[in-house]
């Protein structure tokens, strides 16, 4: 494969793990890691984002495998293969589960130098969805009590900055005011010039608090993968145990996903799986995308290092919001207040108008992950490029940009367009 120039970065690489639905429902401000988002928290118990919890929770633990209607598959067939023609990917996949049944299909191909067509089957690097799981971890550890969202971070490791003041509620919320260690420059270049290279977690969280906190504790919201990071370290202070044994536990075996996992870094994808292309790295005036496939996804870790099919994704969105078999009712209940009430980042999740969820991104791969809570609606998209089309300030785009609308994420443009298939518009926060 080809290794990248650290030449020049876009400032998105301060976003690689960055999420489409972030406190900018409140603010209008973009959704990037290199952004600052200055909307303050709330925590809420009232209607808002989610307009009864209840119901959400309460929702039946299985709903119907069979096919959806075929006037809305039909509709959900041409969304989906307009949006993918609005977006830069070479492949995708798609799938919605409703009350009324499920609907999977891939569209285009997985490698473009073969023209292997994308299957449901293929593993795929789900990036910031990783958080959703590691935020998960602690709050069952939270429950067991074995630690409270209260404790301060220096509790469990030493020499964060402000560290005697940050609290694990503040870090899962993305509250914490530290800098994410995506940002540091010389990590950067470092990365892109050898993208194969192992991280530890040390080396992530050293190349943070190298950096000047962006605000005091509490204070703004601000994205921040250095949150993720620390969280997945007091999981394993904790528990004694490394990481990948808490999360099989704790969640994985329980629920069944058997096909998602946190593979070690020089492990290879799981066959079948897609390529994936990026411009991330790319030296100015380069525009040929560059295959990430085989990049070391040490850097994200415990923010962004898993691995998952189609199929998983769709059992675990619709778990992450209802808490069937990770949490008890109090707990998820707790969970859902977290998000501020006109919308934003809860508890290692986000919601726009009912809509909750992550996505995730890591150089040639791009998912989303939602559910809409107003009609027991998951809808999982995978795309295997992380390249943005439309009107783009700051991400480069291909010189043949399908788009001329607003900037977007592939896997976004695409959940946009399910969307409006099902009767309620995703209203995509600005890229860049």
């Amino acid at each position: 494969m080809t290794t990248p120039s650290p030449r020049r970065l876009t400032r998105r690489i301060g976003g690689i793990l960055a999420l489409a639905v972030t406190a900018a429902a409140l603010t209008g401000c973009a959704a990037s890691g290199s952004a600052q988002h200055d909307a303050t928290p709330a925590r809420s118990s009232a209607a808002g984002c989610v307009a009864d919890p209840t119901a959400v929770v309460d929702a039946p633990s299985k709903l119907p495998t069979g096919p959806l209607p075929a006037k809305l598959v039909s509709a959900l067939d041409a969304a989906a293969i307009a949006g993918k023609a609005q977006a830069s990917t070479p492949g995708a996949i798609v799938a919605v589960q409703t009350p009324k049944g499920r609907w999977m299909k891939a569209y285009g191909v997985a490698d473009p130098d073969t023209g292997r067509a994308m299957t449901l089957a293929e593993t795929q690097r789900i990036g910031s969805v990783t958080k959703t799981f590691t935020g998960t971890l602690v709050l069952q550890l939270a429950g067991e009590g074995k630690l409270s969202l209260d404790d301060h971070i220096d509790k469990y490791v030493k020499g964060v900055p402000n560290g005697d003041e940050i609290t694990l509620r503040e870090l899962i919320t993305m509250t914490s005011g530290l800098a994410s260690y995506t940002l540091n420059t010389d990590l950067q270049n470092a990365w892109f010039a050898n993208p194969q290279a192992e991280w530890s977690p040390e080396q992530l969280l050293s190349a943070s608090f190298a950096l000047k906190p962006v605000f005091e504790p509490g204070a703004k919201f601000n994205y921040s993968n250095t949150n993720f990071v620390l969280l997945g370290e007091v999981i394993q202070k904790v528990t004694g145990e490394p990481y990948v044994s808490v999360l099989q536990d704790g969640i994985l075996t329980p629920l069944g996903l058997t096909h998602t996992a946190m593979p070690a870094g020089n492990a290879p994808l799981p066959d079948p799986h897609a390529d994936g292309f990026t411009l991330q790295g790319t030296p100015d005036g380069d525009f040929t995308p560059v295959n990430s496939t085989d990049w070391n996804p040490t850097f994200a870790w415990t923010a962004g290092q898993m691995t998952s099919t189609i199929s998983d994704m769709l059992l675990w969105g619709r778990t992450l919001a209802t808490g069937h078999g990770v949490l008890d009712r109090k707990a998820q209940l707790d969970r859902l207040a977290s998000i501020p009430k006109a919308g934003g980042y809860g508890d290692a999740f986000g919601c726009i108008d009912g809509w909750l969820g992550h996505d995730g991104d890591l150089p040639g791969y791009n998912s989303s992950v939602f559910y809409d809570t107003a009609s027991d609606t998951t809808v999982i998209v995978f795309v295997n490029s992380d390249i943005m089309s439309g009107t783009c300030k700051e991400s480069k785009t291909l010189p043949d940009n399908p788009s001329s609308g607003r900037c977007m994420a592939p896997s976004t443009r695409i959940f946009v367009a399910l969307s409006d298939a099902l009767g309620h518009h995703f209203t995509a926060n600005p890229a860049n």
